[in-house]
């Protein structure tokens, strides 16, 4: 099988793509043949050595993928050989076969292709998680979502607005901006020339946000924290941005509000039966088209470093994906 390989850490012009033999299957596995696996922040950090996990080299990058199943191991019960399904590898998902844990496998809804099914699990999930459980947001407030036109973010503005919420999308540039529309946003905020903190108390009638979502870190997240409304959520989701930001407490306090971590890999190792609900909700959410996932290219594994820099040059709208070719 073809994969892409990190053998030593560094920028995506490292990778190289190699003739590999399949993966051993073990009990409680499945060998899924993939057609398409979703690009991820999370495998720009794990290339450079930059992300909480750590596999030993050389591996492939990729944590979700779409395909078929081929082959499964002792005592699996949940999938079959012939089944589509996706899935969460957490890395080894660039190559034309991956080898999971069938808990980490799970049925493509109907009417759905590869490409869209592998870009499906961990922004939605993520989102999901994020704003269903960890902010328990409500109809009628409002959600200020950072990097709204990314792959998380652009969920997270869906979401909102099948729960019932009022959403602000911020991006950097116009044309991010117009996506996040095209996918429900009420408002927008472009914080590479407008004043985050002031465009949002505009928008809210002084008040603030009742939520905000953050995958981006940086300069923007005091502001955003700034901009939050007495008892409102601040949620931090990532820090695509590169920077780890230094939030003064005091701004907790005098708003009475609540800053809440969101790790959905954590989640999802952790509360296994919950995640399946989650999973369930978004399905018919998706079968209802209340939810579409937004991939703006596809690249073949061979183009794997086109991809990543795409992704680290904030080039990206909603997801992209590498296909293998399989059919």
């Amino acid at each position: 099988m073809r994969a892409v390989l990190c053998k030593e850490f560094g920028p995506p012009e490292k990778l190289v793509v190699e003739e590999l033999p399949s993966p051993a299957i073990g009990k409680g596995e499945a060998r899924i043949e993939v057609h398409a696996a979703s690009v991820n922040f999370p495998d720009l950090l794990i290339i450079q050595n930059k992300y909480q996990f750590k596999p030993p080299l050389p591996f492939s990058p990729g944590g979700e993928v779409a395909g078929v199943v081929r082959e499964v191991g002792p005592g699996v019960t949940a999938v079959k050989p012939g089944d589509r399904v996706l899935a969460t590898t957490m890395w080894g998902g660039f190559a034309e076969e991956v080898v999971v844990g069938e808990d980490h496998v799970a049925p493509i809804p109907d009417g759905m292709d590869f490409v869209t099914a592998s870009a499906f699990l961990m922004a939605y999930g993520t989102s999901h998680h994020a704003l269903v459980d960890r902010a328990q947001l409500k109809p009628g407030e409002t959600l200020c979502v950072l990097g709204a036109a990314g792959g998380v973010g652009l969920a997270a503005v869906e979401i909102g607005k099948v729960l019932g919420a009022r959403v602000i999308a911020c991006a950097s540039a116009d044309e991010k901006l117009e996506v996040c529309k095209e996918h429900g946003a009420d408002a927008v905020v472009n914080y590479a020339r407008e004043d985050l903190k002031e465009r949002i108390k505009e928008l809210t009638g002084g008040k603030g946000a009742d939520v905000v979502y953050d995958p981006v870190g940086g300069p923007f997240s005091e502001a955003a924290l700034r901009s939050t409304a007495w008892e409102g959520r601040f949620l931090v989701v990532g820090f695509a941005g590169g920077e780890i930001p230094r939030i003064p407490l005091n701004l907790v306090l005098l708003k009475g509000c609540q800053v809440v971590g969101v790790f959905w890999g954590s989640f999802i190792a952790r509360e296994p039966e919950r995640n399946r609900q989650s999973l369930a909700e978004l399905t018919r959410w998706f079968e209802e088209k209340k939810i579409r996932p937004h991939v703006s290219e596809t690249f073949p594994l061979e183009r794997a470093k086109d991809a990543l820099n795409a992704m680290a040059e904030r080039r990206v709208k909603g997801k992209v994906v590498l296909v293998t070719g399989r059919s």
